[in-house]
């Protein structure tokens, strides 16, 4: 049997443990709150930009009356043999196995687009980290220079989940959107773990490129949560201030649809044509930005409830610990009993 000042130790060891754990609940609640906050004040913007597209589509053409052909180049639909692949994860560990299903998603992808040419974007520390040891660096490939079919790591961005900017995912949608118009990828897909509330969260990948249809996301895979992990996100919420529905925006989101769905017959100051023109790639920006605020979102979540597990998993060592402690002082004290009487009784 273990010693009992070892026992005392360990006990002291792990109650500052859940103290730290404890801790990084509370913070992770807060900036889980702040996450929330910020996603939905992006929310209105996209809608609109969503809805002007939609009223666009139905006063521009799109295609050539010529030829057919779609006017514009993020329309057009090419065999897929050069994809590109956004992975986002976290830049920290410590949120249960967030980072490990994200990855585990892009793995599956990878893989259902065998003898293919695959490029990986990494957003996140953890999520580079493993693509890095998996498959070579590489600079992106252009359209003019063929290779044989493989996979490769083009590019990283680490630590900038910290703070979400917009420059950020314009940048990477406007690289992303010159290769695609200069046909040097055929599509673009976008691995993130979509956030709704603690209890409503899956993980997708979702189709940047082509546009198939506005306002519409083009969904090629889609896991939901489990109820058990729903049940433990549940009960690391209580008592954070996290809601665990979503807030309620279906009046706001309905006198947006408006625009779209109005016969009025707007004037534009330039031609509807060109407006689309300039506006879509606007509206692919918004998706990867959408993206990476969800998926900062459910990163705090995931690390509140591991964190709200780990404090569970240290009260119940304690206990378990402190029982050990007393059966071990009851033996030492009922040794030492029988110890004084025998001692008694020889004499």
């Amino acid at each position: 049997m273990a010693n009992i000042l070892d026992i005392r130790r360990r006990i002291r060891s792990v109650t500052n443990t859940r103290q730290i754990t404890r801790a990084m609940k509370m913070v992770s609640a807060a900036r889980l709150r702040r996450a929330q906050d910020r996603a939905l004040a992006a929310r209105p913007y996209a809608n609109m930009l969503t809805n002007v597209l939609k009223s666009l589509v139905s006063r521009a053409d799109i295609y050539d009356p010529q030829t057919g052909e779609l006017l514009h180049p993020l329309l057009v639909r090419r065999a897929e043999q050069n994809v590109l692949l956004i992975v986002v994860t976290g830049d920290k560990g410590l949120a249960g196995a967030f980072n490990a299903n994200i990855l585990k998603a892009a793995m599956r992808f990878i893989d259902s687009k065998a003898g293919k040419n695959i490029e990986i974007e990494a957003i996140g520390r953890k999520g580079r980290d493993f693509l890095k040891r998996r498959f070579k660096a590489a600079e992106p490939r252009k359209a003019e220079s063929p290779q044989a079919p493989g996979i490769a790591l083009v590019g990283e961005q680490i630590g900038v989940l910290n703070k979400i900017e917009y420059p950020l995912a314009s940048e990477l949608a406007e690289r992303v959107i010159e290769r695609y118009k200069h046909a040097a990828l055929d599509s673009v897909y976008l691995v993130y773990n979509e956030f709704k509330s603690v209890i409503a969260q899956r993980l997708v990948v979702e189709q940047v490129l082509p546009v198939e249809r506005i306002g519409e996301p083009a969904i090629a895979d889609a896991q939901e949560m489990e109820l058990e992990q729903k049940r433990r996100a549940a009960e690391a919420a209580k008592g954070t201030g996290v809601g665990l529905k979503p807030k309620d925006t279906r009046e706001i989101d309905e006198h947006a649809a408006q625009f779209a769905s109005a016969p009025v017959d707007y004037i534009y100051e330039q031609p509807p044509q060109e407006l689309f023109r300039s506006l879509l790639p606007k509206y692919v920006s918004i998706q990867i930005f959408h993206a990476l605020l969800e998926s900062v979102a459910a990163e705090h979540a995931a690390r509140m409830t591991a964190m709200e597990s780990a404090t569970n998993n240290a009260s119940d060592m304690i206990d378990s610990l402190t029982l050990a402690m007393n059966r071990a002082r009851q033996a030492k004290i009922t040794k030492e009993i029988i110890e004084i009487v025998s001692g008694a009784a020889a004499l």
